[in-house]
């Protein structure tokens, strides 16, 4: 039967650089952590989906579609079986299908992969498909805090998963090429629970999953798990109030042979400095560095196979960046434009970011006194994203700011009174 190709559908593939092989695996997990019992998918099956063949999938598939993706059923362009009609994705402390994901992601994960050797039994010769399963449930881990951000929750899922790949490799015997790609995903693993740390301002886990990611990380010889660790310490040492550390981390992810070779990587290191820079005020040196990492990104190939946590970063994010640049320097004006570009740019599934990219664009306006169109900017940012911990930070900031602007304003304590209500 012809159809429609789904588009909605093929673009999340092509922005997650994810393969229908992976799709099938990781719908099939997700299945199995809904419903405890196994996926019966197949790669045929998604590939009827992409070619607009199936436009009804059934409610596991279909509840899988959303865990995957963050994305119901009806924004990836399917019609909904029955006469209710798809809710939007909640935040995650009232979405019980993340919840239950989560509670499920351990055992899930145990089902997938090899348990180390019992006394007496022969270990097992790890193998690529080992990789695969796991190379899947960081898609999906990655796909998940994209949607989210740095959930407590999260960042015990991808701890336990490092435990459990270094538990894996412990007790079973591999080439050394899987071995290296095992550290790889293991170092993913780690760095994630590091970067879920940061995200939501747990600023001491994060510091010892970055001691482990570092070890890991060198372990594996991967290049692009190198440039991740350091590019991730640059972003931790920066909140913890140490400038010259987080440069340093910068330029040590700028130096890697990762940044040499692919345009990307270098264009999101050259950003990463850019804010280092204006940290300590050099808006010489920040300014060349958002240029540089523009035209990195304009000569970068967007259909080059790269690793899956790197697709997160877009225009989008170079203007984020360049915004939290500007902002550092006191430009409100540019700051405001790159903002407004940034969300142009922004794909729909990142709530996280869109929420980041608006508080950030409501400080800029209060930088111009902007008070009424900075409170109406706030005020649409979702209530569960503000309760995300990096959200909140900046939200608090700007509501004491538009209070000593403006005490008597009656938007300044309408805005009070119901972020107020969100937040407490």
């Amino acid at each position: 039967m012809q159809g429609t190709r789904n588009e909605a559908l093929v673009a999340w593939l092509d922005n997650h650089r994810t393969t229908v092989k992976e799709l099938t695996s990781l719908l099939n997990t997700a299945i199995y952590e809904l419903t405890g019992k196994p996926g019966s998918v197949n790669e045929r099956h998604v590939f009827k989906l992409l070619r607009g063949e199936h436009k009804s999938p059934n409610s596991a598939l279909r509840m899988a579609l959303q865990k995957v993706t963050g994305r119901t059923a009806a924004e990836l362009g399917f019609v909904p079986r029955g006469s209710k009609k798809e809710k939007p994705a909640p935040a995650p402390e009232d979405d019980p299908l993340y919840r239950r994901a989560l509670l499920a992601a351990a055992t899930a994960a145990g089902v997938s992969l090899a348990a180390p050797p019992l006394g007496g039994q022969r270990p097992r010769r790890l193998n690529a498909n080992d990789v695969e399963v796991l190379k899947a449930e960081l898609v999906a881990w990655t796909t998940t805090e994209s949607t989210y951000g740095g959930t407590p929750e999260l960042e015990k899922r991808a701890e336990d998963l490092t435990d459990k790949v270094i538990g894996l490799q412990q007790g079973n015997t591999a080439s050394a090429r899987i071995r290296s790609e095992l550290y790889t995903v293991a170092a993913a693993f780690s760095n994630s629970a590091m970067w879920a740390a940061i995200d939501g301002q747990r600023f001491g886990p994060a510091e010892y999953h970055l001691d482990r990611t570092i070890r890991l990380a060198g372990l594996s010889g991967d290049p692009a798990t190198e440039f991740r660790v350091w590019g991730h310490a640059s972003i931790l040492f920066r909140h913890l109030d140490r400038p010259t550390d987080a440069l340093a981390a910068a330029e040590r992810a700028q130096a890697s042979a990762i940044a040499r070779r692919d345009p990307l990587f270098s264009s999101l290191a050259m950003s990463r400095l850019a804010v280092n820079h204006a940290k300590f005020g050099d808006d010489r040196s920040a300014m060349r560095y958002v240029d540089l990492a523009q035209k990195a990104l304009d000569r970068a190939d967007p259909n080059r196979h790269r690793p899956s946590w790197v697709g997160f970063y877009d225009q989008a994010e170079l203007d984020h960046l360049a915004m939290v640049t500007r902002m550092q320097l006191g430009q409100w004006a540019a700051a405001e434009r790159h903002a407004h570009r940034s969300l142009a740019y922004l794909r729909p599934d990142l709530k996280r970011n869109s929420a980041l990219v608006h508080a950030h664009l409501a400080v800029a306006q209060l930088g111009q006194r902007d008070l009424e169109q900075a409170i109406g900017t706030a005020q649409n940012i979702p209530e569960g994203m503000m309760r995300h911990a990096r959200v909140r930070g900046l939200l608090d900031g700007f509501t004491e700011q538009v209070i000593v602007l403006a005490p008597r304003n009656s938007e300044v304590r309408d805005w009070r009174a119901r972020y107020r209500t969100v937040v407490e």
